[in-house]
């Protein structure tokens, strides 16, 4: 039997490099600015230790693109590197340079900071050029070298004139990657990575206007300004978020929300700042936007990073589900960069991490609660779906929760569980002893159904969002002894039946008899017919929508529940209750005219329609015109 080691050669290295290492070969500009970022901060670091006794100087990154020359110039003043730092940090691929860095100067401050490796991040460079140069000198006193390679296992390493502190990479750029080599595509490519990166980041210059310097003046008497050319600076080195929160006001947090998203003209709600040094480092800041009740909104709005490196904004997995419709950043250094998503969402620290930002904000809204309620009360309408959407999906949350969720009544007034339960309990119980809650969804289209709940002294609960069915099974299965159902769900005194009959002026051989007259006018596979003794003053035809049925349909309107699971969709199905104690309906039972008892159960039925907004169309102007030809 033979044994042997399998051998990583640079022959085959290569190839996965330019096709596999990352998803995106635009993700080359990311590592090679982090690369260079490393060296500034090892620069500074060192300095803080007096192990570099020079001028820092100007140690901003500077980005060159030379479209004639089809190059592009990474360019820092960092710490750079010997000829022997070349052979050992560029020539053995994924050498990890940073951890041994930091390993030696762990109890210098920035450290810590030390971004990613040379090796692999170096070597993405490859995904868009064909031949790299390295032109670098080190801090020390030693004379600078050039490193130059085709991508293939052969390489070149000789000394160079250059005199400044600091490393050149030269990318000359493959054919089939010309697109990098447009001013338009780098920027957007810095904006997008590089945008918070520590360092400054130069790309080319922008104008200002100044004050003319010899103090000429206008005819009205002002200083003219005069046009200068100075460096464009593209990135904040010092976001908000690294700040201390105690440092920042309202109007900070709200300047760098319209950093983050300048198409965003309304503020945020409110923010949470993230920082966490233990068990894991965490920094950040999460924002309430505002938005409709509906779920039509925008997620990857929440940008991911590691040491302010832009890694996503397709969190999913990553931030609790419910919290990937706030916007902000999130910062830590535990998370990798250059790693796929799926891998982040099955890292057993990026899962701590979603579990303490959850909890992070539950106990953002319970402070908030607390402290003024009054405010927090007017904010309820734009946050509910945020919470709506925790208490569904995250079980933790849901249990957190509970000290802050609000019920909204249809009268304006709010409760929290607990105050609901109490304020409800002598009305609204049923003949079994089990606790109703009443809820709208359209205070406007529902608005009889809620006079009569109200006139019986029920509160009637305002819930109008996407999630509602959702939320309402959940709350089914969780509080004891209870059931919900919406306003319209049946006639007022089925609603809560408290098993109080009312004599009917019908026995069952009239509503037999009747049932077939009814039929005949409306849609059979629609509605379905019943009788009810009710008051006198009450409807003479109401229509209901049985709760279970359209509740199934709403929950499979968005996703889950009802026929979805058979591949069908829930059919409109409803109830048409037929008051036995309204005049109206002794009338059409004792019409001996087939043609007039016709029209008088149509137009009756039509009253229960457009009740409800569902005549519409022609059926709706047929029943305007005939109720003028009434007239």
């Amino acid at each position: 039997m033979a044994k042997g080691k399998i051998k990583v050669t640079t022959e085959n290295i290569f190839p996965i490099i330019k096709k596999f290492l990352y998803s995106d070969h635009e993700i080359f500009l990311r590592e090679l600015i982090a690369n260079a970022t490393d060296a500034t901060k090892k620069l500074k670091t060192l300095s803080s230790a007096g192990e570099f006794k020079g001028e820092m100087g100007d140690t901003a990154i500077e980005v060159i693109v030379d479209k004639k020359a089809k190059t592009i110039t990474v360019k820092d003043k960092g710490v750079g590197m010997t000829k022997e730092d070349v052979e050992k940090y560029i020539n053995q691929i994924a050498f990890s340079g940073a951890e041994e860095f930091v390993d030696k100067f762990k109890d210098q401050e920035d450290a810590a900071g030390i971004i990613g490796k040379f090796g692999l991040g170096f070597y993405s460079a490859y995904m868009v050029a064909e031949r790299v140069q390295i032109i670098t000198k080190s801090y020390k006193d030693e004379p600078a070298v050039i490193w130059e390679c085709d991508g293939s296992p052969e390489y070149s390493l000789k000394s160079h004139k250059k005199e400044e502190r600091g490393t050149e990479i030269v990318l000359h750029i493959a054919e089939d990657s010309t697109e990098f080599l447009e001013d338009v595509r780098i920027k957007t490519l810095l904006d997008k990575y590089c945008k918070f990166m520590p360092v400054a980041i130069k790309f080319g210059q922008k104008s200002e206007w100044i004050d003319n310097k010899k103090g000429k003046k206008d005819k009205d008497g002002k200083v003219e300004k005069e046009e200068i050319k100075v460096d464009n600076i593209v990135n904040n080195p010092s976001p908000a978020w690294t700040k201390s929160p105690s440092s920042l006001k309202g109007e900070d947090y709200n300047s760098f929300y319209k950093e983050l998203y300048p198409m965003n003209f309304e503020d945020p709600l409110f923010h949470i700042h993230l920082n966490v040094d233990y068990p894991f480092n965490l920094t950040g800041i999460l924002y309430f936007p505002k938005i409709s009740a509906n779920m039509e909104v925008q997620k990857d709005k929440i940008q991911l990073y590691s040491k302010q490196v832009f890694i996503t904004d397709s969190v999913e997995g990553i931030v609790p589900d419910f919290l990937t419709l706030l916007h902000g950043v999130i910062d830590s250094p535990d998370i990798p960069l250059n790693v796929s998503r799926s891998y982040l969402q099955a890292d057993g620290a990026v899962k701590k991490i979603a579990s303490h930002i959850s909890k992070k904000v539950s106990d953002k809204l319970e402070e908030l609660f607390k402290k003024d309620r009054a405010d927090f009360e007017a904010k309820w309408d734009d946050i509910k779906i945020f919470i709506e959407y925790g208490i569904l999906s995250d079980e933790k949350f849901a249990e957190r929760a509970k000290k802050f969720t609000l019920y909204k009544t249809t009268e304006g007034k709010y409760y929290t569980m607990d105050e609901l339960t109490e304020k409800i309990t002598p009305a609204q119980k049923d003949k079994d002893d089990k606790l109703v809650y009443i809820y709208t969804s359209d205070v406007e289209a529902q608005h009889s159904f809620i006079n009569a709940a109200t006139t019986k002294g029920y509160e009637v609960l305002l819930m109008d969002t996407h999630l509602t069915s959702h939320l309402v099974g959940k709350f089914e299965q969780t509080l004891e002894n209870t059931t919900w159902v919406r306003v319209d769900a049946d006639t007022i005194d089925k609603l809560i039946n408290k098993d109080e009959k009312i004599p009917s002026k019908l026995d069952e051989k009239q509503q037999e008899k009747l049932k077939p007259v009814i039929e005949e006018v409306v849609e059979k596979a629609k509605f379905t017919v019943q009788f009810e003794s009710m008051s006198e003053t009450d409807q003479p035809m109401t229509i209901v929508q049985p709760e279970f049925m359209r509740r199934m349909k709403e929950m499979q309107a968005v996703g889950g529940g009802g026929m979805a699971m058979f591949g069908g969709a829930m059919p409109d199905t409803y109830n048409l209750v037929v008051n036995t104690n309204h005049p109206l309906i002794s009338k059409i039972l004792n019409e001996k005219d087939k043609a007039k008892q016709t029209e008088i159960t149509k137009r009756t039925t039509d009253l229960a329609l457009l009740s409800q907004n569902m005549l519409k169309g022609e059926e709706l102007t047929k029943f305007i015109n005939q109720s003028i030809e009434l007239i």
